[in-house]
C-alpha cells in the first residue's frame, strides 16, 4: 500500500488522517519468510510451502519497557513471556529474532537481567538488538549486556543467508550530532560504506528503535537524518525497514522500501492527535490489553515481490 497522508511537516511525513489510514491496512497472525532474495509473508498457523528451497523466517518484537508496573499493564515480564511463548508455537522456528529496542524501562541491571532471561527461552537461532532510549538512561550497561560486537552505541549489520540486515541505532544521547531521533555523521558515513560493498540485488532488512521516516514529529515520532541514510538504500530492489517507538502498527511504501513499526509488548499508545502527547493509553477496557500488544513475523519465499505485512496480537 501506498501512504496517501499528507503532512504539513516535511515531504516523508504522515499526518494523523494518512496515519490512521496506514494502521488500518493490517490484519493478525504474519510470519515472514526470506528465500530467493524475495520477502514474502503467511499468516500465523499456515504451514510454510516447503516446496521452495533456502527459505528461513525471523520475528520482531519491541518496546518490551521490562520494569514498567504501570496502568494499563502491571506485569509486562508476563506479556513479554506471552510473546516468547507465541513464538514457540510457530510450526517452523524462525532464524532469527530482532528487538527493536526498549528492552527495559529505566536501564537498571536487574531490568536487563530480566529481559535477558526470558528472551533466552525463545526458540530462535540467534538474537540481535538495537537500543531504544529506555535502554540508555544513566550508567547504562546496554552495550555490555546486549551490544557484543556492535559499533558506536551499538550499531551493526550482519549477513544470513543472502539477506542483509542492518542494525541502527537513533536514540543515543551522547554527542554533539546525536539524540532521540538523529543517527550522526559517524554512523551515516559507516552505514554508507556497509552498503557500497553490497549489489542492488542484495534483499536488505534494516531495524532501529525510532521509525526513519517522519511518521509524526510533534512527538519524536521520526529521524531528523533518516532520509540521507534512506537515500544509500535507494538501489536496492528489496528494502524492508522495522522500527518500534510508537507501540502501534503503522506501515508505508516507498517505491522498493517498506516500513513497518511493531506494537509493544508492554503497553499501547495514543494515535497521533488524539492525546496530549505520547505515553501509556491508561484508560484501555479490562480484558482488551492484550488486543493492543504483539509482535510480527516474517517469512521470505521465492517468487512473490509483494509484502503482506499482518502483526499478530497477544490476545
Amino acid at each position: 500500500m501506498t501512504n496517501q497522508g499528507k503532512s504539513d511537516h516535511e515531504d516523508d511525513g504522515v499526518d494523523r488522517r494518512g496515519f490512521l489510514k496506514c494502521m488500518a491496512w493490517t490484519g493478525t497472525g504474519l510470519v515472514w519468510s526470506v528465500s530467493g532474495g524475495i520477502l514474502s509473508s503467511r499468516v500465523f498457523g499456515q504451514e510454510l510451502d516447503r516446496s521452495v528451497g533456502s527459505s528461513f523466517s525471523f520475528v520482531q518484537i519491541s518496546d518490551s519497557h521490562i520494569g514498567f508496573a504501570k496502568e494499563p499493564n502491571r506485569d509486562v515480564a508476563a506479556t513479554l513471556q506471552t510473546a516468547v511463548d507465541r513464538i514457540n508455537a510457530l510450526p517452523e522456528r524462525p532464524d532469527l529474532l530482532l528487538h527493536t529496542g526498549d528492552l527495559t524501562h529505566l536501564s537498571t541491571p536487574r531490568e536487563f537481567d530480566t529481559v535477558g532471561e526470558i528472551l533466552k527461552g525463545a526458540k530462535v537461532g540467534q538474537v540481535a538488538y538495537v537500543p531504544g532510549e529506555h535502554d540508555l538512561i544513566g550508567d547504562s550497561k546496554y552495550l555490555e549486556r546486549f551490544g557484543a560486537g556492535t559499533r558506536g552505541d551499538g550499531w551493526s549489520s550482519f549477513d544470513h543467508r543472502g539477506v542483509h540486515f542492518i542494525g541502527l541505532v537513533n536514540v543515543a544521547s551522547e554527542g554533539t550530532d546525536r539524540g532521540l531521533g538523529v543517527l550522526g555523521k559517524e554512523q551515516l558515513d559507516w552505514l554508507e560504506a556497509d552498503l557500497a560493498a553490497r549489489g542492488a540485488s542484495t534483499p536488505v532488512v534494516v531495524f532501529a528503535h525510532v521509525p526513519l521516516v517522519a511518521v509524526y514529529p510533534e512527538w519524536g515520532w521520526g529521524t531528523q537524518d533518516g532520509r540521507q541514510a534512506l537515500s544509500y538504500l535507494k538501489r536496492f530492489g528489496s528494502v524492508t525497514v522495522l522500527n518500534g517507538h510508537i507501540h502501534q502498527v503503522f506501515q508505508k511504501v516507498e517505491g522498493t522500501v517498506t516500513f513497518h513499526t511493531a506494537r509493544s509488548t508492554a503497553f499501547p499508545q495514543p494515535a497521533p492527535g488524539r492525546a496530549a502527547g505520547p505515553g501509556p493509553l491508561k484508560n484501555v477496557p479490562a480484558g482488551r490489553l492484550r488486543a493492543l500488544l504483539g509482535l510480527t513475523s516474517v517469512q521470505y519465499v521465492p517468487g512473490k515481490s509483494t509484502l503482506a505485512l499482518i502483526d499478530t496480537t497477544l490476545e
